[in-house]
Formats: structure tokens, C-alpha cells, sequence
């Protein structure tokens, strides 16, 4: 090749590159959707005895008007419920004050104003605002100008029903495992079709059980028509308060002092054999509208009462029993206490007291409760323990231990004749605590739900390439196009 045809070619190519340059920088440039970052929520489960914060997130981009929510980060509010606080100013907003600090080091500064913050007290608060409504408004007042103090976008601070308490947990459960919607092979959220499970909620003060049904409800207040991206369900769901782990116990040993007929010494069958302790009449058993009907009328108080444990498995359950009323019903089915409840359908997931009592049975015994006649063998194995037998197998301490008979009986007579699980539906109840790396409750349920109060951002646009990058191209756009056609004057002089 001529050393004429090399000069040619060469200057053609710095022109090619040189015109490349200059439509680069003549054509408007070309916008790229990028997602905008996460949104993020929190939650404030003020339960009977302690209060749990739960933050989340999800895509600023929801999935049909739904957030896609995770949970983030969990703290563990120091102390009781916010309840406990009764005739406390000011100490239930304090309390709070630690896990809110832990909130602001966990959700980026510039995301802050935008973050919902909600509240939702349950049945202890429930129950204050039986006794006390006054003491039960001030503490959410207090509770309310806490929160607003921080930069968060403050919603609510309120007492939650026991109907939404319930069919928020359901939500929870069937997001948690992929019900609603679940990520693809291929990139993108989708629909899986599948069945939803029913959820059974056991909390300290009451007890929930919420279920999809298609048979028709006889009382439509137990009824909740709930839309989770883009499909409406039809929730039967019923919320027992006073028939939660604490205010059961306080309930049996009301029944035990009024039908022994004592307030000094009673014997209780479901405590383990020679265990015994002594309690407050007034703090301890009677200061609850759970154990209003019996109450002696000439109640003290400040005394004492000493509890005696016999460990006999059959008494201990006739008691239990005796809690529950199973003879008034108006419809064509009931649970207990006279409550219409259609017909349990498919499978359930037991949380919260439900998975801790179903842990210390099978770690006590080594059954796994799987029937009706699992939970029995085990209760039975259990009332016959001492307490230092009970303590020896489960590491807990005494507190705990001296109420597994209570509790095993209480979760058998609750499941099969309460909520009327047999032999052949009782396998479909799997007791977890968490699920898919997330705490199992109602507040994600109602995270889920405020999501949609949430607006979508729009895609963030940008240019493809940033200002920086644009003034390079620009600069050698101008180089290319001054040496060819200095290459090119140095061709035509030489020619």
C-alpha cells in the first residue's frame, strides 16, 4: 500500500470518528429508567406485656398498588406493654425512646420525612380501655406526641380491633410464604395461584383464628374483604379476648379460688406436684375485667394467696374445660362462648404463644404434636413432671415451666373443641415463629396495608451519560475533528 492511500485512509477514519463525535453531541440524549431506592415503614406492636418495633422496606415501585415490603431491622422495646404504664406519666413514651434512636440509624436520612410510623396497640390496651378510658387515652396521647417528635411520617397511634389484629396476622402469613405474590425465574413479581392458609394467633391477652372461606357467613361481622395485589379475599376472622396465654392463667386461678371457696390456700391441678407460690389477690388474679365474675365481693386486695400444685393431668383439664362454654350456640355452628364459626378449611399456621407452647412440649417429651392425641400423650407426660424435672429438660426457668400443664391442656382444649380441629384436619396446622427470615405476627400484615396509602415513584430518569462524561466526548469530539483536517490539509499540500 502507497504511502498516498495510508494518508487517505487515515484521514477518512479521524473524519468518521470525528462525525460520530458531533452527532453524539447534536442528538438529545438518550434517557435510561433507572428504579428509584427503597421506601421504608415501621411498625409498633404494643402488645399486653412488651411492645416490639418492626422496620420494612420495599421498592419505591410497587407491584399493583402493593409494596413488595421486607422486614429490615427489629428492636425489642425495654419493659412492659405500654399498658403497664397506667397511672406513669410520661413513662410509656419514654420507654419507646431507645428503639426510635435505633430507627433513625437505620433508615437513610434523605428517606425519613417519607417513612410511615404507625402504632398499633392490641389487647392489653384493649383491656385498659375497659377499666380505664381515661388512662388508656392519656397514654396514647403521650404516646402519639413522642413519635410526631421524630422525622418520620407519623400515621397513627391507636388500639387495633381483634377482627384486624387477626387478619393482619393472616396477611403476614400468606405474604411470608409466597401466597400473594413471589419473584420469578425470569426477573419480575408474579401471581403463583396458590391456596392461602388460615392463621392462629395466641397473644398474651387474646387469641385470634382467621381463615379464606367461600361458605356463607350466618353473622357478616366476622367477615373482612381484604385487596392485596389486585384480588379481593373474603376473611372469616374472630378475635377471643381475655382468652390469651396471661389473662387465661389469671382466669384459672380465679375459677380455682371460687370453687375451692378460698382466697388463702388453693390447689391447683395443672401446677406441678409439691410446686407452690404465693400471690397477690389484686395485682396477680383480680385486677382484670377477664376475672370480673369471680371475684369475691369482699375481695382484699393486698393479701395473699397460696397456690399448691397436684399435677393431675385429668383435673387439670376438666378445669381448663370449665373456662370455655360450649352449650349456647344461636347458629348452626359455633367455636365456644356462643361465637358463629363456619367450618375450618385447609391448612394453618399457629404463631406466637401457640409455637412456644408446642416447643416446650416437644422438648419436654420428644413428641412431635402433629393430633389431637399427640398434644394429649404430651400433657399428659408433662402434669406428672416435677418442676425440677421440667426445669432440667427445657434450661427455662420456674416462671415459665410451672405453667406448660396449663398451657398444653389449654392449646388442646382451644384447638379441638374450641375451634373444632379433628383428626383429620389437625395435621394441617404447622406451628412457626418465623418465615421467610421475618417475624410472624400482624404487624407486616399491616406494613402491607399501609403500602398501599403509599404512592409509587415514578421511575427516576436520567441521561445515560452523566455531565462529566458528556464534557470528555465533547472534548475529543473536537481533537478528532482538528486533526483530521489538519491530516487532510497536510494530503491536499503535499499532493
Amino acid at each position: 500500500m502507497s504511502l498516498h492511500r495510508a494518508q487517505i485512509i487515515g484521514a477518512a477514519v479521524l473524519l468518521i470518528l470525528a462525525i460520530i463525535g458531533i452527532l453524539l453531541v447534536v442528538l438529545p440524549a438518550k434517557e435510561a429508567k433507572i428504579p428509584a431506592d427503597n421506601m421504608y415503614g415501621i411498625v409498633l406492636d404494643a402488645g399486653s406485656s412488651h411492645t416490639s418495633m418492626y422496620i420494612y422496606k420495599w421498592p419505591a415501585d410497587k407491584q399493583n398498588g402493593t409494596g413488595i415490603v421486607t422486614q429490615h431491622s427489629e428492636c425489642d422495646v425495654k419493659g412492659g406493654g405500654i399498658s403497664s404504664y397506667a397511672g406513669k406519666p410520661g413513662s410509656a413514651a419514654k420507654s419507646l425512646e431507645d428503639c426510635m434512636e435505633h430507627a433513625l440509624s437505620k433508615i437513610p436520612k434523605s428517606r425519613q420525612h417519607q417513612t410511615p410510623l404507625c402504632l398499633g396497640a392490641t389487647a392489653g390496651m384493649r383491656l385498659l380501655n375497659i377499666t380505664s378510658h381515661t388512662e388508656s387515652a392519656r397514654i396514647l396521647k403521650e404516646v402519639e406526641q413522642k413519635l410526631r417528635s421524630y422525622p418520620f411520617l407519623f400515621k397513627e397511634a391507636g388500639i387495633l380491633s381483634g377482627q384486624a389484629e387477626g387478619a393482619y396476622g393472616w396477611v403476614t402469613v400468606n405474604y411470608l410464604l409466597e401466597n400473594f405474590v413471589k419473584y420469578g425465574f425470569v426477573g419480575s413479581w408474579l401471581s403463583p395461584g396458590r391456596s392461602t392458609i388460615g392463621a392462629l394467633d395466641l397473644g398474651g391477652a387474646s387469641t385470634q383464628i382467621t381463615f379464606q372461606t367461600s361458605q356463607k357467613l350466618e353473622e357478616p361481622a366476622k367477615q373482612m374483604n381484604l385487596t392485596l395485589y389486585g384480588q379481593t379475599y373474603t376473611l372469616y376472622t374472630q378475635s377471643f379476648l381475655c382468652y390469651g396465654q396471661d389473662q387465661f392463667l389469671r382466669k384459672l386461678l380465679a375459677h380455682l379460688i371460687q370453687s375451692q371457696g378460698s382466697t388463702t390456700k388453693v390447689f391447683n391441678p395443672c401446677y406441678p406436684q409439691l410446686f407452690n407460690i404465693s400471690l397477690k389477690l389484686g395485682e396477680e388474679v383480680f385486677d382484670s375485667p377477664c376475672t370480673d365474675k369471680y371475684r369475691p365481693v369482699d375481695l382484699d386486695p393486698q393479701a395473699t394467696v397460696t397456690v399448691v400444685g397436684t399435677g393431675h393431668y385429668q383435673q387439670c383439664v376438666n378445669n381448663v374445660t370449665e373456662i370455655f362454654s360450649f352449650s349456647n350456640c344461636n347458629y348452626s355452628m359455633c367455636s365456644f362462648d356462643g361465637v358463629f364459626q363456619p367450618r375450618v378449611t385447609g391448612s394453618f399456621m399457629a404463631f406466637s404463644a401457640f409455637y412456644f407452647t408446642q416447643i416446650y412440649m416437644k422438648t419436654i417429651t420428644s413428641i412431635t404434636v402433629t393430633s389431637p392425641n399427640d398434644v394429649v400423650k404430651a400433657a399428659k407426660l408433662i402434669c406428672n413432671m416435677t418442676i425440677t424435672e421440667l426445669v432440667k429438660k427445657t434450661n427455662a426457668s420456674e416462671k415459665y415451666m410451672k405453667n406448660v400443664c396449663t398451657m398444653a391442656n389449654f392449646v388442646q382444649i382451644l384447638l379441638t373443641k374450641g375451634y373444632r380441629f379433628d383428626e383429620a384436619s389437625f395435621p394441617s396446622i404447622s406451628f412457626k415463629k418465623t418465615a421467610g427470615g421475618a417475624s410472624v405476627g400482624w404487624a407486616l400484615g399491616y406494613m402491607l396495608d399501609v403500602s398501599n396509602e403509599v404512592p409509587a415513584e415514578a421511575f427516576s430518569v436520567m441521561k445515560a451519560l452523566p455531565q462529566g462524561a458528556w464534557a470528555a466526548v465533547i472534548f475529543l469530539c473536537i481533537i478528532f475533528l482538528f486533526c483530521a483536517l489538519s491530516h487532510g490539509m497536510v494530503i491536499y499540500i503535499n499532493r
